[in-house]
């Protein structure tokens, strides 16, 4: 790659500003909604919902019609059919929980940003040149792996996923984590009481 297309630049950049971007995962489409306006009425800018929540389609379409100032992305993109319904719902950029070399044709053709997982120095820096690399799962290696991966991979955009919560978050980020995502940690019992201490950790 001669360099990320403007569109997947934007991104990145918006997912360095916001520094949380939570996963949005329910059991259904109003469940999601309902908690990703909670999140969004807390302050949240950037979040992805999750290709495992019934009627995901849906929802993408509507919060990139009605909320553009959201940057939005779905998560748990394993194919290309996915990746292609989910940029044509309007989705911004796209994550998988691993490497998935036939999806980055898709995200490449339409100019979108695809963070993918991987575990090893090898998979991180294959997805990092890519824009952003999502770590997965986290709390495998914890925060001395990720301070590991840097030393050889100095620079590389990681999204640490998997075992990040509302009290370690801050921990991650400082260790050089370019973007942190929370699932059910953020998400359960008083969301509004639990993005109010994350905001105050991470400030």
């Amino acid at each position: 790659m001669t360099g990320p297309a403007p569109a997947v630049a934007r991104v990145v950049e918006r997912l360095r500003q916001a520094r949380v971007t939570p996963t949005v995962r329910a059991a259904d489409a109003d469940s999601a909604d309902a908690l990703a306006r909670t999140l969004v009425d807390c302050g949240i800018t950037a979040f992805e919902f999750t290709a495992t929540t019934p009627g995901w389609e849906k929802l993408v379409e509507t919060w990139s019609r009605d909320v553009p100032e959201v940057t939005l992305g779905l998560g748990t993109v394993t194919s290309p059919d996915i990746a292609e319904r989910a940029l044509t719902a309007g989705a911004h950029f796209l994550v998988s929980p691993f490497q998935v070399p036939e999806v980055r044709p898709v995200a490449d053709a339409a100019g979108r940003l695809l963070v993918e997982g991987g575990l090893t120095p090898s998979e991180l820096r294959v997805a990092a040149d890519r824009g952003v690399a999502k770590l997965f799962p986290a709390h495998v290696g914890g925060i001395a792996y990720l301070t590991s991966v840097l030393a050889v991979l100095p620079g590389a955009r990681i999204m640490a996923t998997g075992g990040v919560t509302v009290d370690n978050a801050a921990e991650w980020l400082a260790a050089g984590a370019f973007t942190v995502s929370i699932g059910s940690d953020l998400t359960k019992g008083d969301v509004r009481a639990n993005v109010a201490r994350l905001t105050r950790a991470i400030a």
